[in-house]
Parts: structure tokens; sequence; C-alpha cells
């Protein structure tokens, strides 16, 4: 944020609108103050007795379901409408997001924009999700023939509208409390979630970064490099094989 309100400024400078730039004088955190917070994903086990629970507990469950097992962001959840959820090819087209904006004496609104890195994706549906949203589709509509139609919101509230993002991540967390079976995470760790396990489970990097949206796989290796410890020993190990065998010749 320093960044960025220096740069804005020092561009009020540039087109003389401001004599000085305010910014100047602010002291920038530091790169620990400014990391961002530790992740805390959960493991497969984890994240299957959180759904196992929630299907029968949670009214959330779709929503819970599909952004663990997409690793789609909160945002572009809640701005998905049923036009971009193909059910017989089983793809998602994630192009819009959904997010908080707070004007100075007016209230809070949710606007809906593009998604982080301004590029759409197809992610691919796994066949238990599609039974989830198909299920979900006909509650909707069950509830107002409206709500199931192509531009209707997919997770939309009982009107239509959009949902308050930050309310969502707080039902979130009172749902894995009632739980009581998992450790707490964020709502955002259920992303982190859907990265590591096919990680671990050794899938592409750049497979597991298109589902994300992530600009390039350097980012989800930067992110999520952590989670792979066994890389390291593989490594250690034939480094050690290789000498052993050259010792040998």
């Amino acid at each position: 944020m320093h960044v960025i309100i220096h740069r804005v400024l020092g561009q009020a400078v540039k087109d003389g609108l401001l004599l000085r730039n305010p910014a100047d004088a602010a002291t920038p955190p530091t790169a620990k103050e400014a990391k961002a917070p530790e992740m805390h994903p959960w493991d497969v086990g984890q994240l299957a007795a959180f759904l196992a629970w929630a299907e029968g507990n949670a009214q959330n469950y779709a929503l819970w379901h599909t952004l663990a097992m997409t690793g789609m962001r909160r945002g572009e959840a809640l701005a998905l409408r049923w036009r971009n959820v193909d059910l017989e090819a089983a793809t998602v087209s994630i192009s819009r997001s959904a997010g908080m904006v707070r004007v100075a004496g007016e209230s809070a609104e949710v606007v809906e924009g593009s998604t982080k890195t301004n590029k759409p994706r197809v992610v691919d549906l796994d066949e238990e999700t599609v039974t989830v949203l198909r299920a979900w589709k006909r509650e909707r509509g069950g509830m107002h023939l409206s709500l199931a139609r192509d531009d209707a919101l997919v997770f939309g509230d009982l009107e239509g509208a959009h949902r308050n993002p930050e309310h969502v991540s707080r039902q979130f967390t009172r749902d894995v409390e009632r739980c009581g079976q998992v450790p707490g995470i964020r709502l955002h760790d259920l992303r982190h979630t859907h990265a590591t396990a096919p990680l671990l489970a050794r899938e592409p990097v750049h497979v597991v970064s298109q589902r994300l949206g992530h600009a390039s796989p350097t980012i989800t290796l930067q992110v999520h490099a952590h989670v792979m410890p066994g890389n390291q020993r593989e490594t250690a190990n034939t480094f050690a094989r290789l000498i052993s065998e050259a010792g040998g010749a």
C-alpha cells in the first residue's frame, strides 16, 4: 500500500497538483511486517472430514465444497453465474470477482470486477462437484425460478444479489468451529489446501497453477514450495548415489 500511495502522490507532484509527496515522510513497514499471514492448509483427511460434516450441517455446504474442490478465490465464487457453469462439460469459466469497496462517508458495497490477474480461466470439475452443483441449482430454482436462470449468481443471497464477502468468511469460521473436528483456518486457506494436496501428490506445477489462476507457475512455487519437502530429500539421495557410484567406478 505504501508503494502504491507513494507512486500515486508522486505522479500528482509531476502533474503540478502537489508541491511535494507526503508519502516521502511516511515510514513503510519492514518486509517482515508486511509479510502475508502464514497459511495453514488442511490435509486431505481434514478437508474430507469437514466436507462430510458440512454436507448435513452447513447451509453453505455447496459453496464450501466448490471453493475447496476448484481452488477459486472467494470473490471469484461470489461473482460466478450459472452461465459460467457447464455441468454437462464439467467446467467452470472464471472471469469476474466480487469484492467490498468502501468510500469515505458512504456505506461499503459489493462491486464486481475482473479477477486478480485480469485473465479468465476454465477449471475442470470432478464428478462429485458436478453433483453438488446440480443439487444446489435445483434448490435455488425451488426457492424462485429467477435464482436458477443463466444470469443468476450461483452463490447469491436469497434475493439474487451479491453476498457480502466478509460475512461469508465469518460464516466459514463459524462452521469450522461448529464442526469441531478440524483445526481452525481462514476461508482463503481452502484455496491453499487445493494447491498443496496436488503438489504433494506430485501433480505438475503448471497444472495446479492454471487451476489457481496464478500469473505463472513461478508464483505457485514461491507460495507453496514449503509443502514439498520430499523433493529436496529425493535430490539429496540422488546426489549421494551419484557420488557413491562415481567413487566405486
